[in-house]
């Protein structure tokens, strides 16, 4: 299956805010990956688990910054990875809330 026969076949709620005619499968594959574990379906993840492979995708999983933590949970569970081998694991932002955040 090439590029862009996958991109035909994706959810069209997934690309909103890009034009997937313009960009490839294989040069932009840690935005399609991330797009379809934070938003896809599960016909999006066999399309991509059929064109990259188990292997490909959590490569790309653990360089990410950013990943959804039940996305993340998902991915180590079916790669039967850890948590903390993740980029994003150690990059979580702390939200401190406002009255707690200054103590005098």
């Amino acid at each position: 299956m090439s590029s862009k026969e996958c991109l035909s076949q994706f959810s069209k709620n997934l690309f909103w805010d890009a034009d997937p005619s313009r960009f490839s499968m294989d040069e932009s594959a840690a935005y399609v990956i991330q797009r379809v574990l934070e938003y896809g379906q599960m016909n999006d993840w066999r399309l991509i688990n059929k064109y990259f492979g188990l292997d490909k995708i959590v490569e790309e999983c653990k360089n990410m910054r950013t990943l959804n933590p039940v996305c993340l949970s998902f991915i180590c569970t079916i790669s039967h990875t850890k948590e903390e081998e993740y980029r994003c694991y150690h990059f979580r932002q702390s939200f401190p809330t406002p009255w707690n955040s200054y103590e005098r």
